[in-house]
């Protein structure tokens, strides 16, 4: 039970604040609720097809078809790759997070992986779309262009000042999600 109250505690906590506002303001802890429930819906909408989308590239995809693809000499093709993996995305960021895990897993690059975050982060093709719509071509372009200079550039300063101890650091942490996931789902099986 205490495993289980630690593990949650955040979650926990929200529901409580949701109850407490219910009962010291109806109407705002009623909207507070419903705000709560929408976007719990909207995580589960998100969240399995991220896991199936990245349990079927963990198998299809081979740790050296990846490190070619965007390890660390995959050079100008990797940034390409990682860049169009990011803008062809859809989702928010969290939903990026989990694969730039595997992708650490499998050999990717720290500075390939940053540019993905970032690119997914801020140059989504999908509401680059609606920002023309809304905004107008020339704005998105100019947002565009500087965000994707600042992606780069943001991507080259954390790759090059992560040393080698900090980068094993984030490969073993991305690892040891993973094994602590998978011991967490056979400890769930009956």
């Amino acid at each position: 039970m205490k495993a289980f109250l630690t593990r949650y505690r955040f979650f926990l906590s929200f529901i409580l604040l949701d109850i407490v506002l219910c009962l010291a303001m109806s109407e705002k802890g009623s909207l507070a609720v419903s705000s709560s429930f929408d976007s719990l819906i909207e995580m589960l909408s998100i969240i399995p097809p991220i896991f199936i989308l990245m349990g079927l590239m963990d198998v299809w995809i081979s740790k050296e078809t990846m490190m070619k693809y965007l390890g660390k000499g995959s050079g100008f093709l990797g940034a390409c790759f990682s860049f169009l993996l990011g803008a062809f995305s859809a989702g928010p960021l969290y939903a990026a997070f989990p694969l730039a895990a595997l992708f650490l897993r499998k050999g990717a690059s720290l500075f390939n992986v940053f540019l993905f975050l970032g690119t997914w982060s801020v140059a989504k093709i999908p509401m680059m779309l609606f920002e023309i719509t809304q905004l107008g071509a020339r704005f998105t372009l100019l947002r565009f262009t500087l965000n994707l200079v600042g992606i780069i550039l943001i991507a080259f300063a954390m790759a090059r000042t992560s040393d080698e101890e900090r980068e094993k650091e984030i490969r073993d942490r991305a690892e040891e999600a993973e094994t602590q996931g998978q011991s967490q789902q056979q400890g769930s099986r009956p």
